[in-house]
This record gives structure tokens, C-alpha cells and sequence, in this order.
């Protein structure tokens, strides 16, 4: 009796698959203290009328239908830019609200500096606390890595946008990148533009910052 023998062929590990989607970051448009330069925590502040129109320009390249998930800001100056972009809906999360300036809600950096005597940056020196106790980097770095959390559970599902304010958008860029809590000092946000994280090749990825929508 003759046997045979058939080669065995182990199969290839599967590839894992390439990370996709985009986390898209809206700041607020205008509001009275974002146009004098008054550090705007908690104060809750309505967009002024330049800011209501920016808010609405967003609205004709932004689509809801584009996004599985929409999450906003509790204060009104995110909320109302959401509405007005076209995203009525979007859920308030608590840990995008703005950084806690403490001592130094409502004063400009260059009216700190000049107490201080030297060049003062919230990244680094932190704030002092108020009526409220204020943050630090760090802290403002847990509040991130939470929302990252919770954006990239629903990637799979859709592209995820958030309405919020100029630090803690930035500090949501450095952590998505893993810059430490202290480089959100060399990125620049204006109101009412528009920012993308997203991967590029496989890796967490800026790939749009501070945009501008064209009128």
C-alpha cells in the first residue's frame, strides 16, 4: 500500500486592520471676551452677532449626516455653535467644557504677565486658584483622554465631531497625538475654525488645524 504525504500550509496571521475615521474639532465663534483676548473658563457667554454668523457659515460645509456621533460642550457658546452649524442634537459631554482658569478667569495674558513681572504661559505655570479652584496641564489632560475614549468607541460606527473651546481642543490634539500636557502651548486655535485628527499610517495622526471656512 502506497501513502501519500500533502504538505501542510500554516496560514498567514490575518493583517490587522488599518485604523480609519476622523474626530473633526469645531471651536465656538465669537464671543466678547474671545475677541478682547479675557481668558472665558466657566463665564458663560453668548456669541456675539459675529459670532452667530460664523457659527452658521460652519454650517455650509458641515454636514450631520456625516458623523455618528456629535458631542458639545455644556456652555452656551459651544452649544449655540453646534445648533447653528446644523447639529442641534449634539450631546452635551461635561468634560469638554473649558479649562478652569481659577484667579484668572476674565484677565488677559498680558495683564498677568505684568503682575507677575515675567511672560506667563498657562501651559506651564498653571493658574492660581479663584472662585473656582482651577487646573493645571494635567488636569486638563485627564478630561482629554476621556473624550478620546469615548470618540474612539464610536469611530467604528462614524466619524465623531466635537463643539468646544480653544484649550481644550488643543489639549484633545496633543493627547490624540501623545504630545506631553505642556505642548499645547505651541498650537495656535482660532474661533469658529475647523480642526481633523484622523491616522496616517495607522498612527494618530493632526491632519487639519486651525481652518478656517472661507466665506
Amino acid at each position: 500500500m502506497t501513502t501519500s504525504t500533502e504538505s501542510r500550509i500554516d496560514p498567514q496571521p490575518a493583517t490587522p486592520a488599518e485604523p480609519t475615521g476622523r474626530i473633526v474639532l469645531v471651536r465656538h465663534g465669537e464671543t466678547e471676551w474671545s475677541r478682547s483676548g479675557q481668558h472665558t473658563g466657566s463665564t458663560d457667554l453668548p456669541l456675539t452677532t459675529v459670532g452667530e454668523q460664523q457659527a452658521m457659515l460652519l454650517g455650509t460645509v458641515l454636514d450631520a449626516s456625516d458623523f455618528g456621533l456629535a458631542l458639545s460642550s455644556p456652555l452656551a457658546r459651544a452649544r449655540r455653535t453646534a445648533e447653528l452649524a446644523g447639529f442641534p442634537d449634539a450631546i452635551v459631554e461635561p468634560d469638554l467644557i473649558e479649562w478652569d482658569y481659577g484667579a484668572y478667569e476674565g484677565r488677559t495674558t498680558a495683564e498677568i504677565s505684568a503682575e507677575l513681572g515675567h511672560r506667563w504661559d498657562l501651559w506651564h505655570d498653571g493658574v492660581p486658584a479663584g472662585t473656582t479652584p482651577g487646573e493645571s496641564a494635567a488636569d486638563v489632560r485627564k478630561r482629554a483622554d476621556r473624550v478620546l475614549d469615548r470618540a474612539r468607541a464610536a469611530l467604528p460606527d462614524g466619524d465623531v465631531i466635537l463643539f468646544a473651546h480653544g484649550h481644550m481642543l488643543r489639549a484633545i490634539a496633543i493627547a490624540w497625538v501623545e504630545l506631553a500636557p505642556t505642548a499645547g502651548t505651541i498650537f495656535a486655535l482660532s474661533t469658529s475654525t475647523l480642526s481633523e485628527l484622523g491616522f496616517e499610517h495607522g498612527r494618530p495622526a493632526i491632519r487639519v488645524w486651525n481652518a478656517p471656512v472661507e466665506h
